[in-house]
């Protein structure tokens, strides 16, 4: 205890350990953040009726965007290179999920031939991916 000159407790707290420990965990979390989201950003359509489904690190992610172009994880695929793509990745492991993210703006017809890609490559299970109201 430090007492001052009239025999006074002095109480005073050193911040300085504490912004260091706010600015490690800020950091972390401006890192890992953008590590959280799977495959490309789209504007997912909306369900009242969606099940929340835990999604595995193994799960192949497609996504749409409203432009058409197809991703695959972080990868853009073009359309004539899908099925071939969407088939080694079967054959790399067939118990995947195929998760697909559509942007909701998006012509139907892509999805689907994105779906019968999926399907040709002889995936089991397409889950397609929506926001609940």
């Amino acid at each position: 205890m430090d007492f001052g000159n009239g025999g006074e407790v002095k109480s005073d707290i050193n911040v300085t350990p504490l912004v260091d420990v706010c600015l490690v965990l800020l950091i972390i979390f401006m890192v890992v953040t953008p590590m959280l989201q799977q495959g490309v950003d789209v504007l997912l359509p909306t369900s009242a009726h969606a099940e929340k489904k835990a999604g595995k690190e193994a799960d192949l992610v497609i996504s749409i965007k409203q432009d058409g172009t197809v991703f695959v994880g972080q990868d853009w695929i073009p359309d004539s290179k899908l099925p071939k793509y969407l088939k080694s990745e079967h054959d790399k492991d067939a118990t995947r999920v195929v998760m697909l993210k559509a942007d909701k703006r998006l012509n139907f017809g892509k999805v689907r031939a994105v779906m019968k890609a999926a399907n040709d490559a002889q995936f089991s299970q397409i889950a397609i991916l929506t926001e609940n109201k």
